[in-house]
């Protein structure tokens, strides 16, 4: 591996900005427009979602389930789809934490979802990885 393509190179002073809001991720009947992410699989259609909303953008009889109290945490930074390792470096550091986390990858970067109660303990490792975490 190139000494440049290394995750350790990409998350060293990585700003990660935690979003403030609390959010839902829910397995629904629909897809919302007001969403911060859907995932269609052609099996099940998943939505995270600000949870201050989730009233007004999905019906009730549309959930099928949901799991609150998730913040979201963006790694501000462009990935490049040659980089290997990013996503299993910061989930190995999290899970030695003992803290779950649901990932979103974008075209060009990654975000992590981590229980409320976990977000402290969260900030703590990916501090020690070299990150810098702005709280939004």
């Amino acid at each position: 591996m190139v000494k440049s393509m290394l995750p350790e190179n990409f998350l060293k002073n990585c700003k990660v900005h935690v979003r403030k809001e609390s959010f839902a991720i829910v397995k629904s009947k629909r897809s919302p427009s007001n969403a911060f992410a859907v995932i269609q699989d052609g099996r099940e259609i998943t939505v995270v979602i600000d949870q201050s909303i989730i009233q007004s953008e999905i019906n009730e009889e549309d959930i099928i389930e949901v799991e609150r109290n998730w913040r979201i945490l963006t790694f501000d930074t462009i990935l490049p789809f040659e980089l290997v390792g990013f996503l299993a470096r910061v989930s190995g550091a999290l899970a030695e934490e003992g803290i779950s986390i649901f990932v979103i990858s974008s075209y060009s970067t990654d975000h992590i979802l981590v229980k409320e109660k976990d977000v402290l303990k969260a900030i703590r490792k990916l501090e020690e990885l070299g990150c810098i975490v702005e709280k939004g």
